[in-house]
């Protein structure tokens, strides 16, 4: 029986039958996120609204992070300013309601 050159096959790296199973997985299309001021052109984020303020804060009372709600940089900025402006000035709760 012939060697196989360089390192020996550890047995977490030998093919198994599950491997059949991936290539059949159904891959799912991720859409690519879009900014909703920037669709919608809205440049003044305003404190005073806290309808749309609210739609960006957890039921914990955090802000969303971009990569969940797929709000650009300038206006994450600007939201996270309006935001704690809200909090500050008692529109918005720090924390959630117990």
């Amino acid at each position: 029986m012939a060697e196989a050159k360089g390192r020996p096959i550890s047995a977490s790296q030998k093919p198994t039958g599950g491997d059949k199973a991936v290539v059949s997985r159904k891959q799912y299309f991720r859409r690519k996120k879009v900014c909703r001021f920037c669709v919608e052109r809205i440049d003044d984020i305003d404190y005073k609204n806290t309808d749309l303020l609210r739609a960006f804060i957890s039921e914990r009372g955090k802000i969303i992070p971009r990569r969940i709600s797929g709000v650009c940089s300038p206006h994450q900025r600007r939201l996270t300013t309006a935001i704690k402006r809200a909090r500050h000035v008692a529109l918005l709760p720090f924390v959630a309601e117990v």
